[in-house]
């Protein structure tokens, strides 16, 4: 949508092909339906950091476009935004459907032609006029669409793929725009999850489905070593956890646990050492010496994983608190900073934010978004061999490489 209303913009005669019937189903999924849309990084270098030794082929495009450009662009046009935890922005009105309103509007103002429910089959480039040929094929009947429209072949000056990588497949990501382009003689880098929900094996987990925990910290070991520290925001699920700091992690367990049963461990509180949560966990026994341990521990951690803890820690909760022995208290202490989580797998596309893999960057020209390979052939956003974390990076990509390609297109 924005390299379209881009590329509308310059006065070019521009056609975009949906397969859904609707558009940007992904879009008004992405931030648990409020759309993370960037992150605070107006520094191109800070920004670039964040997608994994990828900035020197990123500088040039986000050099054209970056993240106070895509504030402007959208605060501009009337959608007001806030920032969040570590940077991340999100419309005030905390509604996708925001974000969508303005590019759609913005398409329609350069006159964008916009099909959906037409399905493309493949690229090809005719060897004559060097034009890009289109094959389409209409998935269902669309609205408004002449029977001429109804698919066959359509033939461009210039063409670019915005087809998304293969997570969240019920919104249209898969995978097909990687076969598109590797017959037409693109490298493909082999298609993973990047940001993917951890499934763990402990079954108290079930019990806290729902809850969330700030400020934590996880710690990633196999066997006895320890791998990876990320700090942040936890969601406890049905079958495991998720939130913006599992999600970072997730792409380094998942190549882990090829090779070992992997334990994350968790630690309520991180900017407190051991003695000196030993000293406030005291401080509480005392204040409160005649109560049950069970009661007081909801001061202490939220009163949802009071329960789990002492079972972990096979402490009778019934306990009065002057009578908790002190080796209770060196183990609840002890498990607070490491609740041991044991995990299971990764789950997969249909939970995946984004993919990894994708066309090789060396192919692609970042000033512009050109193919290397295939004069006029444009490649974008998740289709691009890019990984990046959790909290607006993604569709910062998506802003960046479309505004480029709309405006070299």
């Amino acid at each position: 949508m924005m390299a379209a209303g881009r590329a509308a913009e310059f006065g070019r005669s521009v056609l975009l092909l949906e397969k859904n019937p609707t558009l940007g189903k992904k879009l008004l999924i992405t931030g648990g339906g409020r759309c993370n849309l960037t992150n605070n990084k107006t520094e191109i270098r800070t920004m670039l950091a964040k997608y994994k030794g990828n900035d020197k082929f990123l500088f040039s495009a986000f050099s054209q476009f970056g993240v106070q450009d895509t504030l402007n662009f959208f605060n501009q046009r009337g959608m007001a935004t806030k920032e969040e935890s570590e940077g991340r922005v999100f419309p005030v009105s905390n509604k996708a459907q925001s974000v969508w309103d303005v590019l759609v509007r913005y398409m329609k103002e350069g006159g964008v032609k916009m099909q959906t429910s037409i399905e493309v089959a493949g690229l090809s480039v005719d060897p004559d006029t060097k034009r890009i040929v289109i094959k389409t094929k209409v998935k269902k009947p669309a609205r408004n669409t002449s029977h001429s429209d109804a698919g066959g072949e359509i033939t461009a000056k210039s063409c670019i793929v915005a087809t998304g990588g293969t997570s969240r497949p019920e919104t249209g990501s898969t995978g097909e725009g990687f076969m598109w382009l590797k017959k037409i003689g693109h490298t493909i880098i082999n298609n993973n999850f990047a940001l993917v929900p951890i499934a763990l094996k402990d079954a108290w987990v079930k019990k806290i489905a729902g809850v969330t925990l700030e400020d934590i910290k996880l710690t990633t070991f196999q066997n006895g070593q320890k791998q990876e520290i990320q700090k942040g925001k936890l969601l406890f699920t049905h079958i495991g956890i998720s939130g913006p700091t599992v999600l970072n992690m997730s792409g380094e367990i998942g190549e882990l646990i090829k090779y070992g049963e992997v334990i994350i461990m968790l630690d309520l509180f991180p900017k407190l050492n051991h003695g000196a949560l030993r000293q406030k966990l005291q401080t509480l026994l005392v204040a409160e010496s005649n109560k049950k341990l069970k009661n007081t521990l909801s001061k202490l951690i939220p009163s949802t994983l009071v329960f789990a803890i002492i079972k972990l820690a096979n402490v009778n909760g019934e306990t009065a608190n002057h009578s908790l022995r002190h080796e209770d208290r060196i183990k609840l202490v002890a498990l607070i900073k490491a609740i041991p989580l044991n995990v299971k797998g990764l789950l997969g596309a249909a939970k995946a934010v984004v993919s990894s893999g994708g066309v090789a960057l060396e192919e692609v020209n970042f000033k512009t978004m050109q193919s290397r390979l295939v004069p006029n052939l444009y490649i974008i956003g998740d289709v691009l061999n890019i990984d990046r974390p959790s909290g607006g990076y993604s569709l910062q990509l998506c802003w960046t490489t479309g505004f480029v390609a709309g405006s070299n297109s």
